[in-house]
């Protein structure tokens, strides 16, 4: 049997931005994608700790050390500049595999997004 597991988390975020015309996808600070290993074109679940609000959608990477955060798209609906933000990717592996694993956990900076 396989499960999904937390593979990566990004922990507390503050939007930086939110482009309504943009195709889609959350632009995360390629230095966070790293440290959290995130992939561009990976899929991860947004949550959203002003409005409770859940989504989905892939990554491509922002400039680095800029701290951004900006939801694309119809996304872009779902937040607002300032809101904080969990971002999280997962991974399937069977249980002997997600017993033994342990994801990549990054704590930035609160105010800047910057890691510390």
């Amino acid at each position: 049997m396989q499960i999904h597991v937390v593979k990566s988390k990004i922990h507390r975020v503050k939007v930086t931005g939110a482009d309504l015309n943009y195709i889609g996808s959350i632009t995360i600070d390629e230095d966070l994608m790293e440290a959290a290993n995130i992939v561009e074109g990976e899929k991860v679940q947004i949550v959203n700790n002003n409005n409770g609000e859940r989504l989905e959608t892939y990554v491509i990477p922002g400039p680095r050390n800029t701290g951004e955060i900006t939801l694309n798209g119809a996304a872009a609906r779902k937040v607002a500049k300032g809101d904080i933000l969990i971002i999280i990717s997962y991974g399937i592996m069977d249980m002997e595999e997600a017993r033994n694993f342990k994801p990549s956990l990054v704590f930035p900076d609160e105010e800047t997004n910057l890691l510390k």
